[in-house]
């Protein structure tokens, strides 16, 4: 009696054809359930030092953290004391970069100083977090 060669059903189209397609019928299904079952999550985070991000900050620390009006203050507090030091450092960036271009444009020729202008005209704009 001759027994068959174990390799052989792989090889058959149509067995490799049923494996792949309950393969990707169970990835499909897996990567519905995750996204539907997972919360919806805002596009990015707030940045708690501009307009309107601090009461959120502080609103989810309180919610998240379950913590006391005196700890929430206290909170408050920090968060302004770090957006008092982001806004000074800000207006530090803004100066060097003020004067690295002040410095640059007088090095170069009016025709120069044109294209430069125009060379940061077109640079993407990087937003501050």
């Amino acid at each position: 009696m001759m027994s068959a060669d174990p390799r052989a059903s792989w090889r058959n189209p149509r067995i490799f054809a049923t494996l792949l397609l309950v393969f990707l019928c169970g990835s499909l299904a897996g990567a519905l359930v995750m996204r539907h079952s997972t919360p919806a999550r805002p596009q990015g985070p707030v940045a708690y030092w501009t307009k309107g991000g601090k009461e959120i900050a502080i609103e989810h620390f309180v919610n998240e953290l379950d913590l006391t009006p005196r700890q929430a203050r206290q909170i408050e507090m920090i968060l302004d004391d770090f957006t008092l030091y982001y806004e000074t450092l800000q207006a530090q960036i803004d100066e060097v970069r003020a004067n690295g271009k002040q410095r640059i444009l007088l090095m170069l020729n009016p025709e120069q100083q044109k294209r430069f202008e125009h060379m940061l005209q077109e640079a993407p704009v990087r937003q501050a977090h």
